[in-house]
């Protein structure tokens, strides 16, 4: 909705200033700022191109334009406030806070953006109690996401400056983040994963391995082996893109899906005679086991480095004990 039609509305002056990887070089400029801003839609910001809100190296550019890499664009716009959702007393799990950050671990079964099916008791509700500042802020200062059932950490900017520099590490593959999985099948060694993701061409609720030129955008994980049971193993990945599912996409390709990703094709897999704690454990293992478990990257503000750790959720734990008990057994 516009500013003329809500006169009233409040607003806010956006400024935001990304600097284009030479990674993303030859893409067109309407897909390298929805890489960069990823609070805000292509449309969105398609729409400032055309209007000289955003510009490159200071010039007006077009949507269709295909940079180079290595220029700025920066954003300068009037914008009505975005977070308009109501605060609720939802514990939170501070791993680090400052003044322009939070590192929150969110549990298991917690909805990040409140939406039609879940329009209140997400992550985004929680962080506005917790600072009511965090509703001048795009997304109550939530710059990358976590899927509902998939827990750990998850970088919160408190400020507009910290929310510009945060969206511009994420397209510099600036932050490290590294995830633990738990898959289906004996992998041998660890390796990357380089290949495109969009959303699947007939179930609009998955996303799948696609080609660029088929609406696919490029997506890389790193991987390796941890522990290996007997019909599983333990994986430690880290992401150097950040696309919607993309380790269990990734891991689907390799024909290891995560355990208890039903959604991917991670269905109940039984070792021979596995103990009876394990077949337990695996059964009531309802979800995707992966955890978003460490956080490394410089301060925003003051360059320091910043590496944050959080523990893994209970029924992770209780998976990965079992399995291990059930290896020790059969031996």
């Amino acid at each position: 909705m516009n500013r003329a039609s809500q006169p009233d509305s409040p607003t806010e002056h956006l400024r935001l200033e990304g600097h284009v990887p030479d990674a993303l070089g030859g893409e067109r400029a309407d897909r390298i700022a929805a890489t960069l801003f990823a609070d805000y839609s292509r449309s969105r910001l398609s729409e400032w191109m055309r209007s000289g809100a955003l510009t490159v190296d200071d010039a007006a550019v077009k949507p269709s334009d295909r940079l180079h890499g290595g220029e700025t664009i920066r954003l300068d716009a009037l914008i009505d406030i975005v977070t308009r959702n109501q605060a609720e007393p939802i514990a939170l799990d501070v791993r680090h806070a400052d003044a322009d950050i939070l590192l929150i671990n969110k549990p298991v079964g917690l909805v990040v953006h409140p939406g039609a099916g879940n329009p209140t008791g997400t992550l985004e509700n929680a962080l506005l109690h917790f600072d009511p500042a965090l509703g001048r802020i795009p997304r109550a200062g939530i710059v990358h996401r976590l899927d509902k059932d998939t827990s750990g950490l998850m970088v919160v900017a408190r400020t507009l400056p910290a929310h510009a520099k945060l969206v511009e590490m994420l397209g510099a593959h600036a932050l490290r983040r590294q995830y633990v999985a738990l898959v289906l099948g004996m992998m041998v060694a660890g390796g990357s994963v380089d290949a495109a993701i969009g959303r699947h061409p007939t179930d609009r609720l998955r996303q799948a391995v696609r080609d660029e030129d088929d609406g696919g955008r490029r997506a890389v994980t790193h991987y390796r082996v941890r522990e290996r049971f007997r019909a599983h193993t333990l994986v430690e990945c880290q992401l150097e893109t950040g696309r919607t599912h993309q380790i269990r996409v990734h891991m689907a390709h390799l024909k290891h899906p995560l355990v208890g990703d039903r959604t991917y094709g991670g269905g109940l897999k039984l070792p021979k005679a596995a103990t009876a704690e394990l077949t337990d454990a695996l059964r009531d293992f309802r979800r995707q086991a992966l955890h978003a478990e460490r956080l490394s990257f410089a301060h925003p503000r003051s360059g320091r480095p910043i590496d944050v750790t959080a523990p893994w959720p209970a029924d992770l734990e209780h998976l990965v004990a079992a399995m291990r008990a059930d290896t020790a057994a059969a031996k």
